[in-house]
């Protein structure tokens, strides 16, 4: 079985992991409400996406 020769640095450790972190999701403004929703979403406050009205607020 494989050894390692010498002990791998702690530099070179952390930037072998440096992509294995989670990213936050990437949010946007809705246009009609100014609410914070994630891209690509029909916006949950009032149902407007792509520039129309999709789904009906609930009041």
């Amino acid at each position: 079985m494989a050894v390692p020769k010498r002990r791998q640095s702690n530099q070179k450790t952390r930037s072998r992991r440096a992509h294995d972190f989670l990213t936050p999701k990437q949010l946007a403004s809705c246009p009609q409400c100014s609410t914070a929703i994630p891209t690509h979403v029909v916006c949950p406050n009032c149902g407007y996406y792509m520039g129309r009205t999709v789904v009906e607020a609930k009041e």
